[in-house]
């Protein structure tokens, strides 16, 4: 067996086992990593150097910031005030739970946070209001999704790395525009299909708890510093990671939060997951795997039609794996060696119909979205109810990204 092959089979076995148990791929991943280091006889400190050390930094200073934002309930608070907006009419309360967990997922923590921050206020003041589960669950988990890969959230800062990886930096807003109206679109269907304009006119959906709170001090202050942090990286094009690490030092040392609770609250799980991964798809490039993997890819499509085939491939990876742990880390390298090996096609619009196949289906309910909007019905019949459906919707998005993205990518990309 070549180091190729060896790596290829120690990539395939971590995505089968990352589909296949609760076990975090990340710690598996390492080890593995090693194993194929020893067998093509690399380097002892090769491994250590293809470690993403600045993607490690960039996501644990993102995720500090916010994690420090989260404990004093600088977001909790931004939630329910948004959600005041929408009193006094049920049809539009859906679309406020869109745009919440858009506007959250947007500015750093990612699609999980945000649904696991919404969902449970969303369901609360959607029963309330007459809405249905179900389409309560789509329009916050679509509403995180669509603001997954804005450059500032965790997940995108992924994507966004790796396509640079793949020599297809500087692409940024388009990865975002993709995501976001890819999910837009299934929300407004979801919305139309499930009789959001037909809710009653108006309806008891006050945020609980949150009626006439005043901001605390600390509140405004967090507040305050993430905008400079949003506009110190928008205007002055400081670095993310580092730029995340000075906001939270600022209000660490104006002692606005609890760093201890901060520092336990940041999602070390996904952060491993990520690395991990990361580091063994460098081996795999480092042993020829990759371009191995990328021939096996080239054989399921065309130049044609290799939009639509690695959005449904990856949208199908997806529904029982990690979008941003597993699927991206693995397949946007693939990029430039599989229209390679295809002789034709758009590396750009390839990535984008990665990003947006493996994105659509995380409402599944084996995928963590889907998992928190099932956890956040009480009733037991209700929340099985809920399962079937998100499960049957999962699934045919990897359709639908598929058809999407074959429809769409291309012209994106070229726009």
């Amino acid at each position: 067996m070549t180091p190729a092959v060896a790596s290829l089979v120690a990539l395939l076995a971590a995505i089968v086992l990352s589909c296949t148990s609760r076990i975090n791929v990340g710690l598996l991943a390492l080890p593995l990593a090693w194993g194929v280091s020893l067998y093509a006889g690399l380097a002892g400190d090769a491994m250590a150097a293809k470690f993403p050390g600045s993607l490690f930094l960039t996501l644990s200073g993102v995720t500090l910031l916010f994690s420090l934002a989260a404990v004093n309930s600088t977001i909790d608070r931004l939630a329910h005030a948004a959600l005041e907006l929408a009193r006094g009419s049920a049809r539009l309360v859906p679309i406020v739970f869109f745009l919440i967990a858009c506007a959250i997922s947007s500015v750093g923590p990612g699609a999980v946070p945000a649904v696991a921050l919404v969902v449970p206020m969303a369901m609360a003041v959607g029963l309330r209001a007459g809405i249905p589960p179900f389409l309560t669950a789509l329009m916050v988990a679509n509403g995180a999704n669509a603001g997954n890969l804005s450059p500032f959230s965790a997940v995108g800062i992924v994507a966004n790395a790796k396509m640079a990886e793949a020599g297809l930096g500087g692409n940024e807003a388009k990865v975002w525009v993709a995501n976001f109206l890819a999910h837009l679109l299934v929300a407004v269907g979801a919305y139309l299909i499930l009789g959001g304009p037909r809710l009653a006119g108006s309806a008891a959906a006050e945020s609980a708890g949150s009626k006439g709170e005043p901001w605390t001090h600390a509140q405004r202050v967090t507040l305050a510093v993430i905008a400079a942090w949003i506009i110190g990286v928008m205007v002055f094009k400081l670095t993310l990671g580092p730029a995340a690490f000075a906001g939270a030092a600022l209000l660490i040392l104006m002692r606005v939060a609890d760093e201890g609770a901060a520092v336990r609250q940041m999602p070390w799980g996904a952060i491993l997951m990520i690395t991990g991964m990361s580091l063994l798809v460098a081996i795999l490039e480092e042993t020829g795997g990759m371009t191995l993997f990328a021939a096996i890819l080239a054989k399921l499509a065309s130049p044609g039609s290799v939009n639509g085939v690695i959005a449904l491939v990856t949208g199908l990876i997806s529904t029982y794996s990690s979008t941003s742990g597993v699927v991206l880390p693995t397949f946007l390298p693939t990029v430039p060696g599989l229209v390679a090996q295809l002789g034709g096609g758009d590396p750009l619009a390839v990535s984008l119909s990665i990003n947006v196949g493996a994105s659509i289906v995380d409402v599944s309910p084996l995928s963590t979205l889907g998992a928190l909007a099932v956890a956040a019905v009480a009733d037991p019949g209700s929340a099985q109810d809920l399962f079937r459906k998100l499960m049957i919707w999962g699934l045919s998005m990897s359709v639908v990204g598929a058809a999407l993205c074959q429809m769409f990518a291309g012209a994106l990309a070229r726009a």
